[in-house]
């Protein structure tokens, strides 16, 4: 009863102070995913003892509530890329979540084999690392549906495509170890099973984005029905989207992201250029459900709804994903000092990144700065250790490497990107104005001469 006590006043407390504390939290080089990190490693078995067993032993139940994190923070990411598909700034994410998470993967496999550790070992480990995840720093992520700056829309995207893409050389790893996935007894079937892992992910995705949107505008607009309840009808997509493409063996967490973005797009279609925020400005609390069912702001109505949701729970996934990785940490400190797994967190942070960034940008539409800074900024986070501890549940001790090296790769990650995200982006962005400023100077002077 008293530790049932205790972890109510601590979650309490904790969820009060970021709270109320947004501000200064805002201005010092400290992020929310630091501080939830630190309270689960006090809160946990290594120092205060509230929770008393490792976490780690019930690994498919970590796996299921960071699965579920993820599956949150993709759509909620995919919801707030509202840019149309045909346009160029989709080449950036796709450079970044694909290209370079492939590079990445290659980098970091042959790390792990010129460390010693067996081929399926070091590619499980390679494509556990590869994820990236953007939402654990803000500032990183597009400020709102519309936001099109280069930087954020490509690391927002990235960490919305490469979760996904990291799954076929997860399952290839399996296979070197002896574990038997579907799509893994030839290299014929498992370039098709990848295909259709895409593929249907897309399908399934688009198709029930689109599906969604349009039957409850339908519905809205023609009936004056299915108004309110914009966060069902978001867990609804998202479930169902998810649900349908591990049922069809694609990769369900592209799906989720491709759902997401296939409803902003509809929105985008709907309301045009002008941005969500914009069209709903004028809005009185007395005339939402009018609004809900007006064929010209309907769109935009549940698009934001929709996102304001998810990006709320999304929220609290991150805080007790962050919470419970935090009590993994603090049961295994001990592992995670040992020399291999910390080389390779460093070398992912500081070798791997940079190198894949740089070949995955080749000829991109990228100016120095805006490269340096995604070379920087890859922050390892929930995907990793959905990875890690999925790999346990399906290989067993035989993953067992993985997980420290993970663990010591979110830390790292966690601390030095968060410290450092506001003072890098406040930096390029004096660099963008005044390189802006010295253009308009130089039309100026062209237009006077």
């Amino acid at each position: 009863m008293r530790e049932e006590a205790l972890w109510f006043l601590l979650v309490g407390v904790l969820l009060m102070f970021v709270a109320l504390a947004r501000g200064p939290i805002a201005r010092l080089p400290l992020t929310g995913a630091m501080i939830y990190l630190v309270v689960g490693i006090v809160a946990g078995p290594g120092l205060l003892g509230l929770v008393h067993t490792d976490l780690a032993k019930n690994v498919r139940t970590l796996s299921v509530v960071a699965e579920a994190g993820l599956v949150i923070s993709l759509f909620s990411v995919g919801m707030h890329l509202r840019v149309r598909l045909r346009d160029r700034l989709w080449r950036l994410p796709v450079r970044l979540g694909v290209v370079a998470m492939v590079v990445s993967v290659a980098l970091m496999f042959a790390f792990g084999v010129a460390t010693g550790a067996a081929s399926g070992v070091a590619l499980f480990l390679a494509a556990a690392l590869a994820p990236t995840d953007p939402v654990l720093a803000n500032e990183l992520r597009v400020h709102e549906a519309g936001d099109a700056e280069p930087v954020r829309f490509a690391l927002s995207g990235e960490g919305g495509l490469n979760d996904g893409a990291a799954m076929p050389f997860a399952l290839l790893g399996l296979a070197l170890l002896g574990v038997r996935t579907a799509g893994t007894q030839s290299a014929a079937a498992f370039a098709l099973s990848v295909a259709w892992g895409i593929a249907g992910a897309l399908l399934v995705g688009v198709m029930f984005g689109t599906l969604c949107v349009r039957l409850v505008l339908h519905l809205r607009t023609r009936y004056g029905e299915a108004v309110g309840l914009d966060g069902f009808i978001a867990i609804g997509l998202m479930s169902v989207s998810y649900g349908v493409a591990l049922l069809l063996h694609a990769y369900a967490f592209v799906a989720v992201f491709a759902a997401g973005v296939a409803l902003r797009h509809e929105e985008l279609r709907a309301t045009g250029e002008r941005r969500p925020a914009q069209a709903l400005e004028d809005v009185q609390l007395g005339e939402r459900t009018e609004v809900a069912k007006d064929p010209e702001r309907a769109h935009a109505w549940l698009a934001e709804g929709m996102t304001g949701f998810t990006l709320e729970i999304e929220r609290f996934a991150e805080f007790s994903v962050l919470l419970i990785i935090g009590c993994v940490i603090s049961a295994h400190w001990r592992d995670m000092l040992d020399l291999r797994a910390m080389l390779c967190a460093l070398a992912l942070v500081f070798v791997v990144r940079p190198l894949a960034v740089f070949a995955a940008m080749a000829g991109a539409n990228a100016d120095r700065s805006q490269r340096l800074l995604m070379a920087w900024m890859g922050i390892r986070g929930v995907g990793a250790f959905y990875y890690a501890v999925w790999g346990l549940d399906q290989a067993g001790d035989a993953l067992q490497p993985v997980l420290p090296a993970a663990l010591d790769a979110i830390v790292v990650s966690v601390v030095l990107h968060g410290a450092t995200a506001r003072y890098v982006l406040e930096r390029y962005y004096r660099r963008q104005e005044a390189a802006a400023a010295s253009e308009r100077e130089w039309q100026a002077r062209q237009t006077f001469d």
